[in-house]
């Protein structure tokens, strides 16, 4: 007999009132059980890093901030320079929305009482705080009060209030509690009769998007189709003209629309409507936000136009714009993209918030059906640019993510501007619903993971189950238990990095060429318990080349193993990285690290170059001596003693 798991002890949650009309929706949190690679980083989020943005974020003084019942903080951190009307403590509610959202998640890992009390309290200071309108901003209310609504487009209020929504959502599916749910929901009603394109109504919408895609969560919990209707207000407004409504809105405030920090619209991606965009620009976070909310639109009202759209901007990120470890935003002056193959490695930003927020996109574009276009880059990003963003012991972050260091570049235990943590932290806490996609005939595995699912398909219950160590080898083995025998298809993705694969189907051998489809191997059948699919990827250490318009990778390659980016420590390599070469016909051996807690390292042979003298310049060669080069995952780097780090190696004879 099929035996379901229930949820975990004292947590009850609640089921959706309305699923995503997505094609292919993503499972709930509490629905996949994870272990093997992410199991102990789950653990992680659970035990420790839910714990320390609670900790960190009331350090920071941002519960003073939130509650009325507090001494009024004031302003606690200056205005930007350059830019007098920003101050990172404005997003101070964001950054609390993210926190609940992991503690959710948290919740579903194991109970824990004393956080669920913590995220409680929080949620009191809040109710505390909202005005009778539904109106919510601990900003607005209390440290600069009459400005509510004046400048959408620098300050972050719809953005703020994107965030509390998704942690209301996800408190709600995690505790059955509707306190936070509700508030925001009636944050959600003030917001619907402020805007829109009624007359008395604002036609605008936020400077930084993320609010598109909370409302939708938020639509699909409560069953509201007006706060889907919002969504689509605020994905078709942006970027109309004329006039520009962040012109008209800075004309307002009494100020020179031209009198602004980041020169023109390309920044927000209001520069034109979003179905003409074409070129991924500005802010790299806000531009990844707001496809995930064109994406959801798409799906939520079947509108090709944004597809089009999500296509074109996805093939100019992809082609173009993407660093190796699926980061992407070289810039710090607009946190964001500069020029077409501008790539550089030791000033690259690329941003954890980013890298998460590409997760975002690449799991809502699945949404419209299995493509290995969009499921390799999802794995690209979450295993190498953003997963770098948390330390191993979950204490510790990274805002930026260069491809080089001398040094001087480690992980900070808090910054001004906290987005980045508690946003690797939810991703990671709640990685399971990435994996799997569930519709009315098919599922699909998009990513490999020890792992157990329970899932809906062909009118049956359906566990899923995966026995693998990916990714430290290519072996799966997938377990397909309907409760009932059924017809449907089981889509697989074939990663674009994996070598020879083999498929076996109740152990026998499948053709791959004949059966995939888009990049994943489709088997449709009549399923019954005990059915079995084994994969096997081979996973050959790949010599990564950038396109010859990345001029700074010339003569360089990148090292990846399955979905891994490899880079060099000093740690194990010595000073002087640019020293080393890489032997053009070295084999690889796989070396545990049990300082990385077991992580995969890569050992290969090469040289290294000594001066020929103390001359800055000669004309003679400089000596080499045989090394051994030791390659670790990118996402582990930094977890050890402090030093160089190098993703793209020189090879000798290049």
């Amino acid at each position: 007999m099929n035996q379901h798991t229930p949820s975990p002890a004292g947590i009850s949650p609640a089921s959706d009132v309305t699923r995503p009309r997505a094609q292919f929706r993503p499972p709930a949190v509490h629905e996949v059980r994870v272990q093997g690679f992410f199991g102990p980083r789950i653990d992680t989020v659970a035990t420790t890093t839910a714990h320390t943005l609670l900790n960190r974020c009331i350090k920071a003084g941002m519960l003073d901030q939130i509650d009325p019942d507090r001494p009024n903080p004031g302003l606690s951190i200056p205005f930007q320079t350059g830019n007098d009307t920003v101050t990172t403590q404005m997003f101070w509610d964001s950054d609390f929305g993210k926190s609940i959202e992991t503690a959710a998640y948290a919740l579903y890992r194991r109970p824990d009482p004393e956080l669920e009390a913590r995220v409680d309290a929080v949620i009191d200071a809040y109710a505390r705080l909202q005005d009778e309108n539904g109106y919510l901003n601990s900003w607005y209310q209390r440290i600069e009060p009459g400005k509510r609504w004046t400048n959408l487009r620098d300050c972050h209020e719809l953005y703020d209030a994107g965030h509390l929504m998704e942690g209301a959502v996800a408190y709600f599916h995690a505790t059955g509690k509707r306190r936070l749910l509700d508030i925001m929901a009636r944050y959600a009603d003030h917001i619907d009769q402020m805007f829109g394109p009624k007359a008395g109504q604002t036609r605008g919408y936020c400077g930084h998007p993320e609010i598109e895609l909370a409302l939708v969560k938020l639509g699909r919990a409560t069953g509201e189709q007006r706060y889907l209707d919002l969504a689509r207000f605020f994905v078709d407004e942006r970027g109309r003209q004329p006039p520009h409504f962040f012109d008209e809105e800075a004309r307002a405030r009494g100020r020179d629309p031209k009198d602004y920090h980041f020169e023109n619209h390309q920044y927000t991606q209001s520069h034109e409507p979003v179905r003409q965009q074409r070129h991924v620009v500005g802010h790299a976070v806000r531009a990844a936000y707001l496809y995930s909310g064109m994406a959801d639109v798409s799906t939520e009202f079947g509108d090709e136009s944004l597809k089009t759209a999500l296509d074109a901007l996805w093939g100019h990120l992809t082609d173009k714009n993407l660093y190796v470890t699926g980061g992407f935003g070289p810039s710090a002056h607009n946190e964001g993209l500069t020029f077409d193959y501008d790539l550089p490695n030791e000033t690259a930003y690329a941003e954890t918030c980013a890298a998460v927020a590409l997760v975002f996109w690449a799991n809502r574009m699945l949404g419209l059906g299995p493509d290995r276009r969009y499921g390799d880059v999802m794995e690209r990003a979450l295993y190498n640019g953003a997963l770098s963003g948390l330390s191993l012991d979950g204490t510790r972050f990274f805002y930026e993510n260069p491809l080089e260091s001398r040094g001087t570049h480690h992980r900070w235990t808090w910054h001004r501007c906290p987005c980045c943590p508690p946003n690797i932290a939810r991703l990671v806490a709640s990685v399971g619903t990435y994996m799997y996609g569930e519709a009315e005939d098919a599922v699909a595995v998009h990513l490999y993971c020890e792992s157990e699912a329970d899932l809906d398909v062909a009118g049956t219950k359906l566990r899923l189950s995966q026995t693998t160590a990916y990714p430290t080898d290519g072996a799966v083995k997938l377990a397909v238990d309907p409760a009932e025998p059924a017809r449907f298809t089981l889509h697989l993705r074939l990663p674009d990095w994996a070598g020879a694969t083999v498929a076996k189907l109740n152990g026998e051998v499948l053709d791959i060429a004949s059966s995939s489809r888009n990049g994943y191997l489709a088997i449709e059948r009549q399923w019954s318990a005990g059915d079995t699919v084994e994969l096997d990827f081979e996973m050959p250490v790949l010599r990564l080349h950038a396109h010859p318009k990345v001029g700074i990778d010339q003569g360089r390659v990148a090292l990846q193993r399955g979905p891994l980016v490899y880079c060099l420590e000093e740690t194990d390599n010595g000073a002087h990285l640019h020293s080393l070469l890489l032997d053009r016909q070295s084999a690889f051996r796989c070396e545990e690290a049990a300082d990385l807690g077991g992580a995969v390292c890569l050992v290969a042979e090469g040289v290294r170059e000594t001066a020929a003298g103390e001359a800055l310049y000669t004309p003679q060669e400089p000596a080499r001596e045989q090394a051994v080069l030791r390659a670790v995952p990118y996402h582990a780097w930094d977890n050890r003693e402090g030093g160089e780090m190098l993703v793209w190696l020189r090879q000798e004879g290049a």
